[in-house]
C-alpha cells in the first residue's frame, strides 16, 4: 500500500468510526494518520482528534476535559471555512457552538443530547 493510499485508508477509517459513534476507535485511527504522516492538513487531522476525544471524555463523565478538548479543537478548524476533507468546516463550527452551549449546561453526561453531535 502506498503512503498515500496509507493516509486515505486512515482517514476514511476513522471517519466510519466517528459516525458509527465509535469515537475512542476514530480517534486511534486519526492519531496513527498525525503521527505517522506529516499533512499539511494536520492541524485540521488534530482538530477531528480532538473533537473524538472529547466525546470519549463526555462518555467517561469527565465533562472538564471534554470541555477543554472541544475548545481546542474549536481553534483547529477555524483556520478552514470551506469543504476540507469532505467536511464543511465552517458548519461544523456552528454545530461545535451548539455542543458547547449544552457542555455548558451539564452536571452529568447523562443529560447530554447526544442527536446534537455534528455529523461529519
Amino acid at each position: 500500500m502506498s503512503d498515500q493510499e496509507k493516509i486515505e485508508s486512515l482517514f476514511n477509517e476513522g471517519l466510519q468510526h466517528y459516525r458509527s459513534g465509535d469515537y475512542f476507535e476514530a480517534h486511534e485511527s486519526w492519531e496513527e494518520l498525525w503521527s505517522d504522516f506529516y499533512l499539511e492538513d494536520r492541524k485540521f487531522i488534530q482538530g477531528l482528534i480532538q473533537l473524538s476525544v472529547s466525546f470519549v471524555h463526555l462518555e467517561n463523565n469527565n465533562l472538564k476535559g471534554a470541555k477543554s478538548l472541544l475548545n481546542k479543537c474549536k481553534e483547529k478548524f477555524m483556520d478552514f471555512k470551506n469543504i476540507h476533507r469532505g467536511i464543511d468546516a465552517s458548519k461544523l463550527l456552528l454545530e461545535l457552538d451548539i455542543v458547547e452551549k449544552e457542555y455548558g449546561g451539564l452536571n452529568s453526561n447523562n443529560e447530554f443530547n447526544w442527536e446534537i453531535i455534528p455529523k461529519i
